[in-house]
């Protein structure tokens, strides 16, 4: 059994709220040890990037305090306009010349001055045996926008050991949790942006941001029904039911909005299928808190045609029932998933 230092604290922090997640490894499976959320201000985050350091901070630290977390290795994953991914085909060569050709070629890629990205690769396993060429999955990422979130995580007294991409965290705790490799879409509805990534047997192929989300659904009714951003939060939700004689006017909210959600949903999936008509998509698992927005579920089946399966990342982790409200934890699942999916790495390197 690893201890449970060996594992980072995932922090995600989004433009709606701090996601914070932390797990023991177990045997062959994990343990939930602390998990929680705090809204932060509006236009604190805005596309990624930090605007209000000190009070993200703020969120941040209180909810460690909260969930008495000691841990001071976190981290943290990041998406919008200032991440580039972006798949390349390649020759065939070892890691060491792999390497140097994308630190001299890069600049042909990335639409970024290249010494003002940190720059990453993954050589993804070849599907054909004795191709002389290589799938690699590069990353460039605004060195200003993760230099700020450093920063101030440092202020924290917290050592940031790991900066992932939304994308990737969640594809990581897909794959931990899932008994299956089959093609899927991962779609992760946030406040303020939707995260797409095609898993095609067991390898990303696909992955972007999409700036929309459900933050843009809340605000349109509280404005609709002249209520506040809390209650036009529950009609969202479906916890509390529309004003009566509302009922045409939020219906014709939801279906505009949701329908440009499935619009990217489905332009993602017909970029793939051009690419790979012979191996076409199962399942779209939906995450993020703009998934649990009502009856979406059914809508995007309905207009895609596809399985949607709601993703719950604490599926077949050990959790206390009576540290952890099981109800409490279902609510909360979809939106954890990217926390979680960073929680599960380890802290040893």
């Amino acid at each position: 059994m690893a201890k449970k230092e060996n594992l980072i604290v995932g922090v995600d922090i989004g433009s709606h709220a701090v996601k914070i997640c932390q797990l023991q490894k177990t045997g062959q499976t994990y343990r939930l040890l602390a998990v929680g959320s705090a809204a932060i201000p509006p236009g604190a985050v805005e596309d990624g990037v930090l605007q209000e350091p000190e009070e993200v901070g703020k969120a941040i630290a209180a909810l460690l305090k909260n969930l008495k977390i000691k841990s001071t290795k976190v981290g943290i994953s990041i998406s919008g306009y200032s991440v580039i991914v972006k798949k390349i085909n390649l020759e065939s060569m070892d890691d060491e010349t792999l390497a140097s050709y994308i630190k001299a070629e890069a600049e042909q890629y990335i639409p970024f001055d290249l010494d003002d990205v940190y720059l990453d690769f993954q050589k993804l396993p070849s599907k054909k045996e004795g191709s002389d060429r290589n799938d690699v999955m590069l990353v460039a990422a605004k060195k200003e926008v993760i230099n700020d979130y450093i920063d101030m995580l440092t202020n924290l007294k917290l050592t940031t050991v790991l900066v992932d991409v939304d994308g990737f965290a969640l594809e990581n705790i897909w794959e931990t949790v899932s008994v299956k490799i089959e093609n899927i879409a991962l779609v992760d509805i946030g406040a303020s942006k939707m995260n797409i990534n095609i898993i095609s047997e067991g390898v990303s192929v696909l992955a972007r941001d999409i700036v929309v989300g459900s933050e843009q659904l809340t605000d349109q009714l509280a404005s609709a029904l002249d209520v506040d951003y809390a209650n036009a939060e529950k009609v969202k939700l479906g916890i509390v039911p529309p004003p009566p004689g509302d009922e045409e006017s939020i219906e014709r909210i939801f279906n505009k909005t949701c329908t440009q959600w499935v619009l990217e949903i489905k332009k993602a999936l017909d970029l793939y299928l051009a690419n790979n008509p012979e191996k076409p998509i199962h399942s779209i698992i939906l995450s993020g808190g703009g998934s649990k927005v009502n009856g979406l579920n059914e809508y995007i089946e309905r207009e895609t045609g596809l399985r949607v399966l709601a993703f719950n990342p604490f599926d077949k982790m050990i959790c206390d029932d009576k540290k952890f409200d099981p109800k409490y934890l279902n609510s909360i699942a979809p939106e954890m998933a990217i926390a979680v999916g960073l929680a599960i790495r380890q802290a040893d390197f």
